[in-house]
């Protein structure tokens, strides 16, 4: 082996980024980092290549990001925080991305190991003591598919190229690495060490049906009277949501999406059958369940006992759920939109004459449904409400109005979120981001990291007061001014988390509470001003709390918004 040039192993890591594909570092930094950091410095002196780092003020903010940058681009970037501290802080983000199977490399720095000035690197500084836990994978083990420690930088880009082709594998989602201070600050031959292409070292991604299950599936469609489909993110790759929708109109299939975290049909789609699968599942003889982790809720919605289900997803055994519960008479572990094309060519290879005139006769009927639909949310859009409690059903139709087809619409709205899935329709793939985890305050980071990825198009971020608490949202707007980054934030504020109170009630309708109307979840009472919040790092606000305000306040945002500035849009709307 021909001797070359000695560098930090923080170098031949930075290098190894660049290898991996890793284009954006979204970053709290600390004293774990100082090799890192003087390595970045000479990189931008030599010109070399290097993942563009983010700085982000709160950890939450910066794996949220990492978050809608993988939701709209299918691509994993690295997060880089502060020992355990910072950790802690991003752990209930790679809970959201765990659950939502969005690839992420969360990157910590670990203490120093020597304490005398042994290596360089050793401890210098009291926070190296107290920051030394006897486990910090502990912290966010149960939401990783793989986790490990640097052992020298002979092995860095050995090491993040198995986090990046495990991250990405199928079904994708989040990887811990832990980086020690005195490794970082090894110095390695160029010579040793050794590049891994992503040719011969990538990630395994799932392929379509075998002959036999598409043949079994196309059967079971040729011969169904009221087939029905329900999924939840389907939608997260555009090219199952074309496949789904031919599919569809070919054996007439009605669609429903449940908890969607992406848009799987198009609101506009004949197939489209809404958001309540129990209206779908009454007489259906067979339901295709489709990328979907939780298809109803079983304590409210029962299946007919002859209704046959045929299971596709990328996850049918749901292998990190403790108990799941739900009965299905075909489990097939694969990638949507290759299977369902496939399942689409076996149903044309064998359909008749008979099957498309049962087929036609089926989706004749689906108009008078849609047009009741269409009526009833209509009539919900029109009415404003009134001071401090405006309709969020007429907000979220003003929000239609007011953005394009193609604009991302970010999802945290919770309680409310029947109102952002119904009236603010989605028609184009990729323009729904939901999550899949139970962890509130993501919506932000999220809208950060979409507009990250799609610079050309607005976000729009729909959240909850409660949500917005809980967004860091000094950090989402000292983001978005510092990078550039408009995102549009309306904030559906019903004076707490209603959530709860909602709850509390389905447990006991007639107990205490109920009748104290003491839930512990109501924060309205208070002066709050999220608009303040937002314009105190450069952002524009508006405050709405009568209904003839609306419209001129949206158009100053989007005006705002589009100009270059993030706005906050803080609406008081109806609560329970």
């Amino acid at each position: 082996m021909k001797a070359g040039r000695r560098r930090s192993a923080a170098h031949h890591f930075l290098d190894g980024l660049v290898e991996a594909g890793i284009e954006h570092l979204f970053s709290n930094l600390g004293t774990d980092h100082v090799s890192l950091i003087e390595a970045m410095a000479q990189f931008k002196r030599e010109g070399r290549p290097q993942p563009k780092v983010v700085l982000c003020p709160h950890e939450n903010v910066a794996i949220h990001m990492a978050a809608g940058y993988a939701a709209v681009t299918g691509r994993g970037q690295g997060v880089m925080v502060h020992v355990d501290a910072g950790t802690a802080n991003a752990a209930m983000g790679m809970h959201n991305l765990f659950r939502s199977r969005l690839p992420v490399m969360l990157m910590a720095g670990k203490s120093p190991f020597t304490l005398r000035g042994e290596l360089p690197g050793s401890r210098d500084n009291y926070v190296h003591f107290v920051q030394d836990p006897f486990d910090i994978g502990s912290l966010v083990r149960p939401y990783v598919k793989w986790e490990y420690s640097l052992p020298s930088g002979v092995v860095a880009k050995e090491v993040l190229r198995r986090g990046h082709t495990v991250m990405h594998s199928d079904p994708p989602g989040p990887v811990y690495l832990t980086l020690p201070r005195e490794t970082l600050a090894e110095d390695w031959d160029d010579a040793q060490v050794a590049s891994f292409p992503a040719e011969r070292f990538g990630p395994v991604k799932l392929g379509g049906l075998s002959a036999a299950a598409a043949q079994e599936v196309a059967s079971a469609l040729l011969r169904a009277k009221k087939p029905i489909v329900v999924t939840s993110y389907l939608g997260r790759k555009p090219e199952a949501v074309a496949a789904l929708e031919a599919l569809a109109m070919e054996c007439g299939i009605r669609v429903h999406e449940f908890m969607p975290t992406a848009m799987s049909v198009s609101r506009e789609s004949p197939c489209f059958g809404g958001f309540d699968p129990s209206r779908g599942l009454a007489g259906a003889d067979l339901c295709l369940l489709l990328d979907v982790d939780v298809p109803w809720l079983p304590k409210f919605t029962r299946p007919d006992p002859g209704t046959r289900f045929l299971h596709i997803d990328v996850d049918p055994l749901k292998q990190d759920f403790p108990m799941w519960g739900f009965a299905t008479d075909l489990r097939v572990q694969a990638d949507c939109g290759a299977a369902l094309r496939d399942v689409l060519a076996a149903v044309r290879a064998q359909a008749d004459a008979s099957f498309r005139e049962r087929v036609q006769a089926r989706t004749a009927t689906w108009a008078r449904e849609r047009d009741e639909r269409q009526t009833a949310l209509a009539a919900a859009a029109a009415q404003p409400g009134t001071t401090n409690a405006i309709s969020p059903a007429f907000v979220c139709a003003a929000v239609n109005r007011a953005i394009a087809a193609e604009d991302i619409v970010v999802n945290e709205a919770i309680r409310n979120s029947p109102a952002v899935l119904t009236q603010i329709r989605r028609t184009v793939p990729g323009t729904l981001i939901g999550c899949s985890g139970g962890g509130l305050g993501y919506s932000g980071g999220m809208a950060l990291g979409a507009r990250l990825a799609r610079p050309a198009h607005r976000v729009v971020q729909v959240v909850g007061d409660g949500g917005f608490h809980f967004s860091t949202p000094t950090s989402v707007y000292s983001v978005a001014q510092r990078h550039q980054l408009p995102i549009l934030t309306v904030v559906l504020d019903n004076g707490g988390w209603q959530a709860v109170k909602e709850a509390v009630l389905r447990v006991y309708p007639d107990g205490e509470a109920r009748q104290a109307n003491e839930f512990h979840a109501q924060i309205g009472t208070e002066v709050r001003r999220f608009d303040q919040v937002a314009q105190a790092f450069g952002a524009h606000g508006e405050y709405v709390s009568e209904p003839e305000q609306l419209e001129a306040a949206l158009r100053r945002c989007v005006e705002a918004v589009d100009a270059g500035r993030a706005a906050v849009l803080h609406v008081k709307v109806a609560s329970l």
